[in-house]
């Protein structure tokens, strides 16, 4: 009837009869007398951002250490708790692929009777929503602006540089589409959300106000803390000593009061990271720390640093203006001067290892551009600057090295650089049983054949499980076996040591008198042999 008041209607106060003011929409009847809910900016462009990628992802043949990480699977699928090593028939005790995360994918390749190469594909679905999510959660904590994220995810993922820089945990739009299922962008994904966790607590936010008197509810955040840590630190170690660089930048930068409350409960945090990555069955992280075997293969890291990064330098100015704003102890300023004496450190001290955190080291100057360029307009003639710069810098990343990871070459009119494409080996596997051990040559084929279960004579990464110094024992005989001038004698004894009984060989090799050819591929031209 008129003037009959409806439920979201009510009589104000002091108004003439028959008057009715509309009352605030809440609940379930602003989903029926309101508007929904809108998706943030970040929301929007994170789910197309996800589409694109994912599709770029699936577009590009699995390569490089692709292999070993479906070989991982391929072992714990065989035997999950007493796995062999990953790429040779020998034992797997201590190797440091054997973590939470593998685990968890054999778990789940018991499951649905996938093999290793198919769960390294679709793991890459899972470590892009956890990077996604921690990059809208650790840039909330930074700032409430709702473009940051955006403008954050822009920047991580084009202001490198203008030279192809493609490593395991580098987090540019051409590196993703090859690691983007490797455990190193898991473990990236959960530290972005440990370092949220971690500034929303040492801010004092609501994440850390006790509930109830015994104050338990905190205090068991700060070990869930530890628990995340932990995880990463057993996932990939390299990936959790920045993780702990920037756990000491948020607590140093933003903790206050220092008393001897929040020293026990940090102190919790360190003490159950410790515990949970000492419990671990498979293998001992804290050895890890004195192996320099991986070191020499990654001095590599260190060259080209200035074209490989040189656009992430558009992030110095707001990080600058971070710390003249909110002095030293601003976490991003921090997190950048402990990553830059980690990286130097590895430089001068030969420990080239610590040199894969360089990708994590740019995180600072792209997330302080991001979360300066969200400010609200109007801008200042020094903000419209930087702006630009990053405008230009961004479409510079994109049109000489990026751009190719998602662009198809059928509308890339520029010719851009495209992905790195290895050749399949599946046909390999058609002949060779998982377990049985190949003699192989050429760069492809030793680092694709362990993700189908085949063993090789002679690992061609190093691993803590294998002493190095057989490692490179077994490489010798390899390359003896595969001299020209090798004789019949030489291939048999080889053959024997290490039982082998097939050899895979690029178009350049001679096939030996005592093998058999089973199988060629018209790809790349080899051949498989079974050895008499």
């Amino acid at each position: 009837m008129p003037g009959t008041p409806t439920p979201s209607s009510t009589r104000a106060a002091g108004a003439p009869t028959g008057t009715l003011v509309r009352r605030a929409v809440r609940g379930a009847s602003a989903l029926r007398g309101g508007r929904g809910p809108r998706p943030t900016p970040y929301q929007a462009v994170g789910f197309v951002f996800c589409l694109v990628m994912l599709l770029a992802y699936w577009a590009v043949p699995l390569c490089c250490d692709a292999g070993q990480h479906a070989a991982v699977v391929e072992r714990l699928r065989a035997d999950l708790f007493h796995p062999r090593h990953p790429m040779a028939d020998l034992p797997g005790a201590g190797s440091p692929y054997y973590s939470p995360y593998a685990v968890a994918e054999a778990a789940f390749a018991l499951l649905t009777g996938l093999g290793g190469w198919e769960v390294v594909r679709l793991a890459g679905v899972l470590n892009l929503l956890v990077l996604l999510t921690g990059i809208g959660r650790l840039t909330r904590v930074l700032t409430p602006r709702p473009w940051a994220p955006v403008l954050a995810l822009g920047a991580m993922t084009l202001l490198w540089g203008t030279e192809r820089a493609w490593w395991s945990g580098y987090l540019n739009l051409m590196s993703m589409t090859g690691n983007l299922g490797y455990p190193s962008a898991f473990a990236i994904g959960l530290t972005f959300w440990a370092w949220a966790l971690t500034g929303a607590r040492a801010r004092g936010g609501r994440a850390v106000r006790y509930v109830g008197p015994s104050g338990l509810p905190g205090w068991a955040g700060y070990a869930g803390l530890g628990v995340l840590y932990g995880l990463i630190l057993l996932i990939h170690p390299i990936t959790a000593v920045a993780a702990a660089l920037g756990a000491v930048a948020f607590v140093a930068g933003w903790q206050r009061p220092w008393q001897a409350a929040a020293v026990a409960r940090w102190g919790l945090t360190a003490a159950v990271a410790v515990l949970v990555a000492r419990s671990w069955p498979y293998y001992d992280v804290f050895a890890l720390a004195g192996d320099g075997s991986v070191d020499a293969m990654h001095r590599q890291l260190y060259e080209h640093l200035g074209g490989q990064f040189w656009l992430a330098l558009l992030g110095v100015p707001a990080l600058w203006l971070r710390g003249r704003r909110s002095s030293w102890r601003d976490p991003l300023v921090l997190l950048f001067a402990l990553d830059c004496l980690l990286v130097a450190y590895g430089w001068v001290s030969g420990r080239y290892t610590y040199g894969r955190i360089l990708g994590l080291t740019l995180v600072p100057l792209q997330f302080a551009l991001a979360v300066e360029l969200a400010a609200p307009r109007p801008w200042g003639a020094a903000r419209r600057a930087l702006g630009l710069a990053a405008a230009a810098g961004a479409c510079a990343g994109f049109l000489t090295v990026q751009g190719g990871a998602v662009l198809p070459t059928a509308l890339d009119p520029l010719g851009l650089e495209q992905p790195s494409r290895w050749p399949s080996y599946a046909w390999v596997a058609r002949h060779v049983a998982k377990g049985e051990v190949v003699v192989s040559d050429g760069h492809y084929a030793p680092r694709s054949l362990p993700g189908y279960g085949v063993n090789l004579a002679a690992p061609v990464w190093p691993d803590p499980a294998l002493d190095e110094r057989e490692r490179e024992r077994r490489a010798a005989d390899v390359r003896a076996y595969l001299a020209p001038d090798s004789t019949r004698a030489t291939r048999t004894a080889v053959a024997r040591r290490y039982h082998a009984r097939w050899l895979l060989l690029t178009r350049w090799k001679k096939v030996p008198e005592e093998a058999v050819v089973v199988a060629w591929s018209r790809e790349t031209g080899e051949v498989l042999a079974r050895i008499g």
